[in-house]
């Protein structure tokens, strides 16, 4: 049974109901008469037989006819008939009121045909709305394996686009963003690749000294690369430059160096993309061990890099 149905018949149960008292009144007062087999089949719940004794009356007794037609009607709307026809339960009623007009059922028979046709028309509304909803909700879902399909063909397009720059040698600047997280494959002033990265764990504001957990902001190369690094692959920017080393003299202190483009650190490559969470170097720029191998293939030793706040 569908859901419209349930509900159409949980509306109904009340009038049923009543109908019902009527129904077996009759019944009790009449035990011996001409219903009492149609009667306890109903109460049995065997509809299909109890509709079949009611035809069988109307045959043989037809000035009992108005009762039949009534009676039929309840077990076509009788809400635990699995077989119930509202169809059906509307014409005997109808016919009942049409051929009857003087007959005790008649009221009835009018209170079921109002209740059955509201619920029908409700119901006809809800039908239609939940039609709509779903028509709508497959069309979501369409919009979207669309969308995932374009973004499928963007990132193979992209994938294009990086491979034939790398073997072009067409990646000419890093820009690494400190603000952003980011650091980003340029060529001729078009990004052509960005990856999320993690800096040193005191990032506000350029480097000052050794030992102060600080990434570099300002103007660098990549000088020389290890593939022996205990972070997977690295590249090394040319840190300090000449600015950072007069700002370095003039507090008295080391500029340190050892900044680094690299990967995760050996044995926790796992962590993938979830080491950018947070900002755990010395003042390096890390990204995966994928994303490294990516950018240290794009990018030839002299590739400008740009560090800005």
């Amino acid at each position: 049974m569908t859901l419209t149905r349930h509900r159409m018949a949980a509306r109904l149960l009340p009038v049923c109901i009543c109908c019902m008292l009527l129904f077996c009144g009759c019944s009790h007062h009449q035990a011996a008469s001409i219903f009492q087999e149609a009667n306890d089949l109903f109460s049995q719940g065997n509809y299909s037989a109890s509709l079949d004794a009611y035809t069988r009356i109307s045959e043989t007794h037809p000035a009992a006819k108005d009762r039949v037609l009534f009676e039929k009607g309840f077990i076509h709307a009788y809400p635990r008939n699995e077989l119930k026809d509202y169809q059906k339960a509307l014409e005997c009623f109808e016919q009942l009121v049409r051929e009857f007009p003087e007959s005790r059922y008649r009221q009835d028979s009018e209170r079921m045909i109002f209740g059955i046709n509201t619920v029908v028309l409700k119901d006809g509304t809800i039908a239609a709305q939940q039609a709509r909803i779903e028509a709508l909700r497959q069309d979501l879902d369409d919009r979207n394996k669309d969308i995932a399909a374009l973004r499928e063909t963007i990132k193979t397009l992209e994938q294009k686009v990086f491979a034939i720059a790398t073997r072009k040698g067409a990646v000419d600047k890093i820009l690494i963003e400190k603000k952003d997280r980011r650091l980003s494959l340029l060529s001729m002033g078009e990004v052509i690749r960005s990856y999320k990265v993690a800096l040193g764990g005191n990032p506000v504001g350029p480097k000052e000294r050794q030992g102060d957990n600080k990434t570099p902001e300002g103007s660098y190369v990549i000088e020389g690369r290890n593939k022996g690094s205990r972070y997977h692959l690295s590249l090394r920017i040319s840190y300090p430059n000449e600015k950072d080393k007069k700002r370095a003299r003039e507090l008295g202190v080391s500029p340190g160096g050892d900044i680094m483009i690299h990967g995760i650190k050996n044995g926790l490559s796992q962590v993938g993309a979830a080491h950018a969470e947070l900002d755990w170097t010395q003042g390096c720029i890390a990204v995966t061990d994928e994303e490294i191998e990516e950018i240290a293939e794009a990018a030839p030793n002299g590739t400008v890099v740009e560090i800005r706040p």
